[in-house]
């Protein structure tokens, strides 16, 4: 299930979480491992999606709780077994902020598509403007400090993406590809799981 595991990394390192704290119930401390990824609650497709693809790498099935009040789905997994497989795995624990990495075994041409799209559909903005009358489309993702950040410029380069990197504070960085050239090229090597993605950029595509 490698391929699961490269396009699961990009999620984790999208908008996911790999922790371990501690908390105070009934006078003792008690040790909470948990994963965790959080989704916009409308995206319900792709929350069903991400649930099924962590059932099938843990082999058990995640909770998913909406957040009252705010469009925000939170996906849970729990138990020290499960954060152990991450950490052996190579995953660091959150915050990813000056730490994230991608794991080793999924910077190869077989998987590293996986994880861009993993990435991409967590964290990632299909953005369509009107130029004169025709639709152009802009890839955009935003990248905390961290090794991650090299890495995922690195898996773009070494598949020939033309793009963009602008700072944008704080050591972030946002990588913009435009036009329709990079977007079908996306669309050919690295895909979407998430379906609000691949609506907005098939719309691009309608005459």
């Amino acid at each position: 299930m490698e391929k699961e595991w490269a396009e699961f990394a990009g999620i984790l390192l999208g908008d996911g979480m790999l922790g371990i704290y501690h908390t105070q119930a009934t006078n003792r401390i008690k040790i909470v491992y948990r994963i965790k990824v959080t989704l916009d609650s409308r995206e319900v497709q792709y929350g069903e999606y991400v649930q099924k693809l962590m059932t099938t790498l843990f082999g058990k099935e995640p909770k998913i709780r909406m957040v009252p009040g705010v469009h925000v789905q939170n996906i849970l997994l729990s138990g020290k077994r499960y954060t152990d497989v991450l950490q052996n795995k190579g995953f660091k624990l959150s915050p990813k902020w000056n730490r994230a990495v991608i794991p080793e075994q999924f910077l190869t041409p077989e998987f590293d598509h996986l994880v861009l799209r993993g990435y991409f559909d967590t964290d990632g903005s299909v953005v369509i403007t009107d130029n004169n009358g025709t639709r152009y489309p802009r890839l955009e993702m935003k990248i905390s400090p961290s090794p991650m950040q090299q890495q995922f410029i690195d898996i773009l380069r070494r598949r020939k993406f033309h793009f963009g990197i602008y700072k944008i504070g704080k050591g972030k960085v946002r990588i913009q590809m435009n036009g329709m050239k990079q977007l079908r090229k996306w669309c050919d090597e690295i895909g979407f799981s998430n379906s609000r993605h691949a609506e907005k950029a098939q719309s691009c595509f309608v005459v």
